[in-house]
């Protein structure tokens, strides 16, 4: 059986985001011109899961840069925000950020722009590209 066609979702020029990918899907990830790639999913959540560490190893050979993030649905935290920013900062871009479905990468975006686009504003974002916000909390202003 063959995977399914790779499905990435631009929630800006610079970040896409996509459901799991597998090291065969690095090579059209490279040539699609990203820089980087953030893995923002657990190992282990489903047992024919790709490794992080075997993405990484596919994404390095094509010359992109790595990043492991993972980070729990539901249970995403300011530190991890904060460094899904500092990562997005520093990251060659364009950047390809990927969990189960996209969705966490979504949620880690929209928290950490909260400071600089209102709220309402992002949740439009995240729903072009596919992605139903609206029960999000807005992060307690600081």
């Amino acid at each position: 059986m063959s995977a399914p066609p790779l499905e990435l979702r631009c929630l800006t020029p610079e970040l896409c985001v996509a459901g799991q990918i597998d090291p065969t899907d690095l090579p059209a990830i490279a040539e699609a011109g990203f820089g980087s790639v953030i893995c923002n999913r657990p190992d282990g959540e489903q047992p024919d899961q790709p490794s992080w560490q075997a993405i990484e190893q596919a994404a390095l050979q094509q010359g992109l840069r790595f990043a492991h993030l993972p980070v729990v649905g539901g249970l995403i935290n300011a530190q991890q925000v904060q460094e899904f920013e500092r990562l997005l900062a520093s990251l060659p871009g364009p950047i390809l950020a990927y969990c189960r479905s996209g969705q966490r990468c979504t949620v880690l975006w929209v928290y950490s722009q909260a400071r600089h686009q209102a709220w309402p504003e992002l949740l439009e974002q995240a729903a072009r590209a596919g992605y139903d916000l609206r029960a999000l909390a807005p992060p307690p202003q600081s």
